[in-house]
């Protein structure tokens, strides 16, 4: 941690189950703060990459709420490793509202942020929740379709894969533990993710004590999130979207393409794939990226 920023442990109830979140401020706090809600991609906990960009926001004054999503990390919730789509969104607005309720945070400055998945859920949220300030969307998955990028599994991969969900959702509706299957691997190995800079970068973030899990429960495959036409008109807050050029897993294009259609939207492009965004100099460029628009429109505008 940073010498001039603090993080302390807290926790919110998302659906009755106990959400945990990781609350960064800066050491000296002159008034109350805008608040970055942050939530990871798919599988991702709070633990996993993220603290490196809350360190970052926390000690140019903003306060950041990280959190984990029901099933993930240090939350709560059985069976885990079940992602989710609409619970997810909903564990966002439930850490909205824990944002709102602390007594250092100006309640009117608070911004969504999220990644891969989250990119996705972000948009959604902040169409639902007109009060939100501002939005950063991060590599965003924002339809598993249409928006899917051009890492292909071999059929046989994707085969097992679908009959790992089959059976997976079956094991559900009668009450078992999930059967769970590898998320990152190496080229050519059964899991969702297999492009060759994925797994060393990951196990990287990990490193240090990460509480995320190589595993997911992959009925999740009968919930892939589908962006709906109509959102990102709906959102009223400035939005930034940072993407990357050699997205293998989520289609830069079509992320440009639908944010392009947004009231107040930036766009900046990084020369990387979607990993390579979590570390070294495409990570610091991102970040002091985001910290900029951030101020633009939360600090100097306030």
């Amino acid at each position: 941690m940073p010498q001039n920023t603090t993080k302390t442990a807290i926790s919110f109830e998302s659906g009755g189950i106990r959400c945990s979140a990781d609350l960064y401020l800066p050491l000296q706090i002159d008034g109350r703060l805008p608040c970055i809600v942050m939530g990871h991609g798919f599988s991702g906990t709070k633990d996993l990459g993220l603290p490196a960009f809350a360190e970052r926001f926390a000690a140019d004054e903003f306060a950041v709420l990280a959190f984990d999503y029901r099933h993930f990390g240090e939350s709560d919730g059985v069976p885990r490793q079940v992602v989710n789509v609409e619970r997810q969104r909903e564990d966002y607005h439930a850490a909205i509202r824990r944002a709102r309720s602390l007594g250092m945070v100006d309640p009117n400055r608070v911004v969504v942020w999220g990644t891969s998945l989250a990119g996705g859920h972000v948009i959604a949220v902040a169409a639902d929740d007109p009060e939100i300030a501002a939005v950063i969307t991060q590599v965003p998955m924002l339809d598993a379709f249409r928006g899917m990028g051009s890492e292909r599994a071999p059929v046989g991969i994707l085969i097992r894969m679908l009959l790992a969900a089959v059976y997976d959702a079956v094991r559900g509706q009668l009450g078992l533990s999930p059967y769970l299957v590898p998320v990152i691997g190496d080229p050519g190995s059964f899991a969702v993710i297999t492009e060759p800079d994925a797994r060393p970068i990951m196990e990287r973030l990990a490193a240090d004590g990460s509480t995320w899990r190589n595993e997911f429960a992959p009925r999740v495959a009968f919930n892939l999130p589908r962006y709906e036409e109509g959102t990102i008109e709906r959102v009223t807050a400035p939005i930034l979207l940072c993407v990357v050029e050699k997205d293998q897993q989520a289609l830069p294009e079509f992320a440009v393409q639908v944010v392009e259609r947004a009231n107040r939207a930036e766009i900046i492009q990084y020369p990387v794939g979607h990993f390579q965004i979590y570390v070294g100099d495409p990570r610091e460029k991102a970040i002091l990226d985001q910290v900029e628009f951030l101020k633009r429109h939360l600090i100097s505008s306030s």
